[in-house]
């Protein structure tokens, strides 16, 4: 027995060893002192045995601790011999009573015999779990008989225990439960109700406590103390110091803490491979640039692509739109300044612009790029009709230097796309060659490196290429250069580029890159979206990144990313929503509109984050939500309205406790100011029968 409270008390943080020890045989009744024998009996597991430690050892458990442990009936009435702390906690001051409170522990089994508990107890604690309706049922069937049979004139308190898991996550405290503990369901959590209607039967006070949230304790043992001490002030009238004992007073109820808000978990961004985007090198379907290898290979490309990876090939596609050098050059466009080919650029701009109309692509109007740049002959506009079923549209004819070969000349473009380069490419000199006549400087320097057997070096090279066409593509989006297509939305325009739509979003690539009209357009209708929303779509899918403009609807948005199915953009819009929300609240803004606003249609178009956020602030702030907004919460979905009402807080049963421990105070007082009224009066005829009777005394002593 002793080594299991010894085990009990270090658990709870008691430091037994160093404890002072007492002489066993002394007597630890001192004078002036009330001795109380409380008594506390309840089923099995229950919590006498917690509730015993938390007054008698101040033992704070953590419901961890409590639910994967159990300890059953260890607290022995030799502790207040052996352990000079328990001795000390048992003493107190109660309604200026000086008292000592000696706690007895009982087993709960029905069958044991505890006549040897009872004996001499001057008030019993009976205890039940608000969880187990079955040991309420008990207490009515089996405990107050054996009481009142064993100490009939013992006062009886009922104490309603673990009064945690009325508010706690009952999935998690059951996880935590020993394996072969009964799981406990919700509705099996008894209403502060049920134990009051079975006290009332009774004719008892009741109170309710949790070890855990370390309420209710003091209420319970204190007016234990003034229920033993009333009884007997009755059968000693002699002790004038009990005279100033109150009546068991009623407990305030225990306000549960505010549930947290949901957290917004944002998933990864999607996985994309090595070679994404390079799947759309050699792609016809959205090409816009034909690469002429050595007169007789065509190599599919991009414009956007070539321009943000490559200084000399945005100085060209931006003289073939008409645009003189000396605007093309912007420090997020190009690498390096080409002074010296300005004079040429501005004086052919304007033959650029040819096209054929015979054939796939047209044979006039090509323009000589070889006193311009060493790695192209020349450059003129076509008219491509490939794959076969879309429609024929523009494109550039890029005709490459007869150096050039299309083996190494992949290779390059293949790193101008992923900014990789193959460790395994047979032929890097050839392209260290042709990265030298593009002027992509950082590819000649990971092929130095391949060829130093320092490849390693090449993974901070391909880091900084993507951040370098991050912030280029980011650049292009605000200026709308290389654009080819332009949405069409309720509030205006905005130009984007096919390839990258494609790339980043599966629906753009099925619109932009199957055989449907939008493949060829230049021109798309985005009903119901507006510039804001598909601003953020486009940054999102150009550079992975999220960004919130100052006119973004975030309601917008998630509906645009969930027509787009961007589930990972949704989340993201999600936690910049509640993180705007949650500050305005912290502001003293009003948000209970919004939040009733975006309920609904946060989990209409997918956003069930937003949506639980929205449902939790609802349900924390319910009375001051349904005040402002009656109708809209009546027009709230039933399932919707079933949760608030679970999840309200404070909760309907501790309103309701706190209707009842207002009406009963009032009740209180009206005692105590009607006792107050009666005691004058008995004062005044006192002195006065006396005052009256000492003239009758001496007349007759003179006679």
């Amino acid at each position: 027995m002793e080594e299991e409270v010894r085990e009990l008390m270090e658990l709870s943080g008691f430091d037994y060893n160093e404890s002072q020890l007492l002489d066993t045989d002394m007597d630890y009744e001192r004078p002036n002192v009330e001795t109380i024998k409380c008594v506390v009996v309840g089923d099995n597991a229950v919590g006498k045995t917690r509730l015993i430690c938390a007054r008698a050892c101040n033992a704070t458990l953590t419901q961890y601790q409590l639910l994967a442990t159990h300890v059953p009936t260890v607290w022995a009435i030799d502790q207040y011999r052996v352990c000079q702390e328990v001795l000390e906690r048992s003493r107190d001051v109660v309604d200026d009573v000086s008292v000592s409170l000696r706690l007895w522990d009982t087993f709960g089994d029905h069958h044991k015999d505890r006549r040897f508990a009872y004996g001499r107890s001057d008030v019993v604690v009976l205890c039940f779990s608000i969880a187990n309706p079955n040991s309420l049922q008990h207490v009515q069937t089996m405990w107050y008989p054996e009481i009142k049979h064993f100490c009939p004139r013992a006062p009886v308190i009922l104490v309603g225990c673990q009064l945690d898991l009325r508010y706690a996550d009952l999935e998690a405290v059951n996880r935590a439960r020993r394996p072969l503990a009964r799981p406990i369901r919700p509705q099996e959590i008894l209403p502060p109700e049920s134990g009051r209607e079975v006290a009332k039967e009774l004719g008892i006070p009741y109170y309710e406590t949790s070890v855990v949230a370390q309420c209710g304790i003091k209420e319970v043992f204190d007016n234990a103390i003034r229920s033993a001490l009333i009884s007997r002030r009755h059968l000693q009238f002699w002790k004038s110091h009990l005279r100033s004992v109150r009546k068991p007073l009623p407990q305030a109820p225990f306000l549960p803490p505010r549930p947290p808000p949901p957290v917004i978990i944002v998933p990864d961004p999607p996985v994309q491979s090595e070679d994404d985007p390079g799947h759309l090198l050699e792609e016809a379907s959205c090409a816009d640039v034909v690469l002429v290898v050595q007169e007789r290979t065509r190599i599919f490309a991009h414009r956007i692509y070539l321009s943000t990876a490559s200084s000399k090939f945005c100085d060209l596609f931006l003289m073939e739109d008409g645009d003189p050098p000396s605007q093309a050059r912007d420090p997020l466009l190009r690498a390096s300044s080409f002074d010296a080919c300005e004079g040429s650029g501005e004086t052919e701009g304007a033959g650029m612009r040819t096209s054929a109309s015979d054939g796939t692509l047209g044979r006039e109007g090509d323009r000589d790029l070889s006193g311009w740049s060493r790695a192209f002959e020349s450059i003129r506009s076509g008219v491509m009709e490939e794959p076969p079923g879309y429609s024929a549209r523009r494109v550039t004819v890029v005709k490459m230097d007869s150096s050039v070969r299309p083996g190494p000349f992949r290779a390059v473009l293949k790193y101008l796309y992923t900014g990789r380069l193959d460790e395994r490419e047979p032929e890097l000199m050839e392209v260290a060659h042709i990265a030298e006549l593009l002027e992509v400087f950082d590819l000649r320097m990971m092929v130095a490196n391949i060829l130093n057997r320092e490849a390693f070096m090449n993974q901070e090279i391909t880091r900084a290429f993507h951040v370098r066409r991050s912030n280029r593509i980011k650049e292009c989006l605000t200026k709308g250069i290389f654009s080819d297509v332009t949405f069409v939305l309720d509030d205006g325009s905005i130009t984007a580029h096919k390839p990258l739509l494609i790339s980043g979003c599966d629906w753009m690539s099925a619109m932009f890159g199957g055989p449907f009209l939008e493949s060829s357009t230049t021109e798309v209708v985005l009903p119901y979206t507006s510039r804001g929303s598909m601003r953020a779509v486009l940054e999102y899918l150009y550079t992975g990144q999220f960004t919130a403009g100052p006119d973004l609807d975030p309601l917008d948005l998630i509906i645009l990313a969930n027509r787009l199915c961007l589930p990972h953009l949704v989340a993201l819009t999600e936690k910049h929503t509640v993180s705007v929300m949650t500050d305005a609240s912290m502001n003293n803004k009003d948000i209970d509109g919004e939040a009733v606003m975006l309920l609904e249609a946060a989990q209409f178009h997918g956003a069930h984050q937003l949506a639980a956020w929205c449902l939790h602030h609802i349900s924390t702030n319910y009375n001051r939500v349904c005040r402002k907004f009656p109708r809209e919460i009546k027009l709230v979905a039933p399932e919707n309205q079933q949760t608030m009402e679970a999840q309200r807080w404070p909760p309907v049963w501790y309103l309701k406790e706190e209707d009842h421990f207002q009406r009963a105070e009032r009740e209180r007082e009206k005692e105590m100011a009607l006792h107050q009224k009666r005691q004058p009066k008995r004062r005044w005829l006192f002195w006065n029968s006396s005052g009256a009777g000492s003239p009758a005394s001496s007349s007759s002593a003179v006679g």
